[in-house]
């Protein structure tokens, strides 16, 4: 990867990211260590250069294979779900995607395991963390519908896309009292749902959050 800036790029500065806070803030987005993990992020450069002028924007923007960057105020929305319960050392990310939400992981937990079924999209994001010098984060090709239960259990489960039906497999490699973050449905009528286990039964408890708008979860891989 080319250098890059990472204080910002252009007319972007610290004071653009700020705005971006306050906008997050005003949402109703109140962890601090989750709004310090997302001003200390450069999201430029997650993006083509052509769009790193909105990086700063609270919108959605295409990386992409069909895919998005997700909204800042949804990254701080799912990862201070995550959070609500208390620390999580080992995360499971489906949907490494930009590497954007990993890398807002990787300051706030010991352990991020990402995976992503789109090899192109996992090597940009590879390079990006190494700039950032993310060291706390492991990388998988393969399909994110199976999880990586070879490294389960996990504290939390983060997805970044949504499946029309809940996963099993997500549910099951949730360690005791893991929590799953997870927008479910189909297009058009999707819930952004936390799922909690109940010690370490086989009973789950959720809560929808919120409606959301995710690209949807799909089954194989693409090199």
């Amino acid at each position: 990867m080319a250098e890059v800036n990472l204080d910002g790029i252009g007319m972007t500065s610290r004071r653009t990211r700020e705005r971006l806070i306050e906008r997050l803030m005003d949402q109703g987005i109140s962890n601090f260590r989750v709004l310090d993990a997302i001003r200390n992020t450069p999201r430029h450069i997650f993006l083509d250069e052509a769009l790193a002028h909105r990086a700063y924007e609270d919108t959605s923007l295409p990386i992409g294979y069909s895919q998005t960057l997700s909204q800042p105020y949804i990254v701080a929305r799912m990862t201070e779900a995550l959070l609500s319960l208390g620390p999580r050392k080992r995360v499971l990310e489906v949907g490494t995607g930009s590497g954007y939400q990993t890398a807002i992981l990787c300051s706030l937990v010991e352990q991020v395991y990402s995976v992503e079924r789109i090899r192109p999209l996992q090597e940009k994001a590879r390079e990006r963390l190494r700039l950032l010098n993310h060291r706390n984060v492991f990388l998988r090709h393969t399909d994110g519908t199976m999880g990586w239960k070879e490294k389960g259990p996990f504290d939390a489960i983060l997805s970044t896309a949504a499946p029309a039906v809940l996963p099993r497999e997500l549910l099951e490699q949730l360690g005791p009292n893991g929590m799953l973050v997870i927008p479910v449905g189909p297009d058009g009528q999707q819930e952004l749902q936390m799922i909690t286990r109940e010690g370490d039964s086989d009973q789950f408890t959720t809560l929808v959050l919120e409606k959301v708008r995710f690209v949807p979860l799909v089954s194989g891989t693409i090199r």
